[in-house]
């Protein structure tokens, strides 16, 4: 008789445990591919573009403030307008040549009093300088074009609290004060020269090249050297009060012409020859404070042209002497531009998106020459 309890088929046990066993498996997968996997996190914006942005949120803010201020009375709108004015042309230069892709317009963050009154004015003069700093530093290291972007709204921003401190007496943040930038960089480091070949003379000179950084050092070169002529045939027609700064800038243009020549020795560039004269305005001598100013104002592009093109001290250097050239135009009555070291072509900047202002939104002023 057979025992009821034994199973009669062993050797299937084994494989319907398999059976069962990869039924499981199929049903887990399956429940595995129908939930959706989590989406990896977007990747950061590399840091030029972080960058950008922070300059834009600044200028937008920047822009808003200025405009409370002045439509609660807090300073003469002859004051505060011209820096309204500056800092939308930066918004739109910032905003890049495709209005579409372009981001939203950030709200405003931490703004100045909007109360009337020299408070009021001071908050924006410090978040100007606050700002103009913040763009200078990151234009150390951000890549060639956005580099100068950011190198001459820096400057810009900072020339500007310092005028709008002097016109409303309110004390000037450091390193605002027109013509008085003197920030020094390291030494430059010299680096072994290869031998002249016909292929080095033929290098080109984009963006990021040796070649590029020798045209641009070779431009300043020659830049400085026009304009230490120039002081010298100002110098015997100005007044007293004149002659002083005028024979300052003289020298402070023959140290920068003999530091780029040292740079573009150490770059292995050819020495620029120094010229017996140059061909003036017409005009300057009648009035050597206004060609002063022209011939400041020219040397601006070569600086902007280097820190585009250059980096570490090289780009440091440049940014120093780009502040201070564009701080002594304007001791001289020159516009250095709402950009310095670049020239900008106003009518084409994308406009800011509607609803972000006043009439200066739609701003026309033609770029300043030299700048």
């Amino acid at each position: 008789m057979k025992d009821p309890l034994k199973d009669p088929h062993p050797r299937v046990r084994p494989f319907r445990f398999a059976v069962f066993a990869l039924a499981a498996l199929v049903v887990l997968s399956l429940g595995f591919a129908l939930i959706p996997a989590e989406k990896p996190a977007p990747a950061e914006p590399p840091f030029t573009e972080r960058a950008r942005a922070a300059a834009l949120t600044a200028a937008m803010d920047l822009r808003a403030s200025g405009m409370e201020l002045a439509s609660a009375g807090a300073a003469d709108s002859t004051l505060l307008d011209p820096v309204v004015t500056l800092l939308t042309i930066q918004a739109r230069a910032l905003r890049g040549p495709a209005p579409e892709t372009a981001p939203a317009m950030p709200a405003a963050s931490v703004r100045p009093s909007s109360t009337a009154g020299p408070a009021g004015v001071a908050g924006l003069v410090q978040a100007l300088a606050g700002s103009g700093t913040a763009r200078l530093k990151d234009a150390e290291t951000a890549d060639g074009g956005m580099a100068r972007l950011l190198a001459g709204a820096g400057t810009a921003q900072l020339l500007a609290a310092g005028r709008l401190a002097a016109a409303t007496g309110v004390p000037a943040p450091e390193g605002t004060a027109a013509a008085t930038v003197e920030k020094t960089s390291g030494p430059a480091t010299a680096s072994p020269c290869p031998s002249p070949s016909p292929a080095a003379s033929e290098e080109g000179g984009g963006p990021g090249t040796a070649a590029g950084v020798r045209q641009a050092l070779a431009a300043a070169i020659t830049a400085e050297q026009e304009a230490a002529y120039g002081y010298q045939a100002a110098l015997p027609r100005l007044g007293p009060a004149e002659a002083g700064p005028a024979s300052e800038f003289l020298a402070r243009h023959r140290e920068l012409a003999a530091a780029a020549e040292e740079r573009l020795r150490l770059a292995c560039g050819t020495a620029v020859p120094q010229q017996p004269g140059y061909v003036l305005d017409p005009g300057f001598l009648a009035a050597p404070p206004a060609g002063l100013g022209r011939l400041e104002a020219a040397t601006l592009a070569s600086y902007g042209d280097l820190v585009a093109l250059s980096q570490g001290q090289d780009r440091m250097w440049a940014l120093s002497a780009l502040q201070a050239a564009a701080g002594r135009a304007l001791r001289w009555g020159a516009d250095p531009g709402p950009v310095p070291g670049l020239a900008l072509d106003v009518g084409q900047l994308p406009a800011l998106p509607a609803g972000t202002g006043l009439p200066a939104d739609t701003s026309t002023a033609p770029s300043s020459p030299g700048s």
